[in-house]
């Protein structure tokens, strides 16, 4: 069990990689208003959905304690960030303050994780 655990862990950093990674790579786009979700930004970001659904299950039924507070801020996030990029996906330009949101809260979506204990 803890190998699947590894395993979906695993998956889901490489969703933040995506998510994060199509930001980044439009960082001069972005300086030029040309900015747009990319589909692997989206498809990171249902990577993170899946898998953080499944970690959170994997815990629970290993008798792991989930602080829930923290899964539902996550999951919060992570739903507004889907939201913005599922209903701009099509757009060849992008907000810069659409885009830039997208990445700031994956940046805090990520120190959630790793911060709050």
């Amino acid at each position: 069990m803890d190998v699947l655990l590894h395993i979906f862990v695993g998956l889901h950093i490489i969703g933040i990689a995506a998510l994060l990674g199509g930001f980044f790579h439009q960082m001069k786009a972005i300086g030029q208003g040309a900015a747009r979700f990319t589909p692997g930004m989206l498809h990171g970001a249902l990577t993170m959905l899946v898998t953080g659904i499944v970690l959170v299950g994997l815990n629970e039924a290993q008798g792991g304690s989930v602080n829930h507070i923290k899964i539902g801020v996550k999951l919060l996030l992570l739903i507004v960030i889907l939201g913005l990029v599922y209903v701009k996906r099509d757009e060849e330009r992008v907000s810069k303050g659409q885009f830039a949101l997208v990445g700031a809260l994956t940046t805090v979506n990520i120190f959630i994780a790793v911060l709050w204990k």
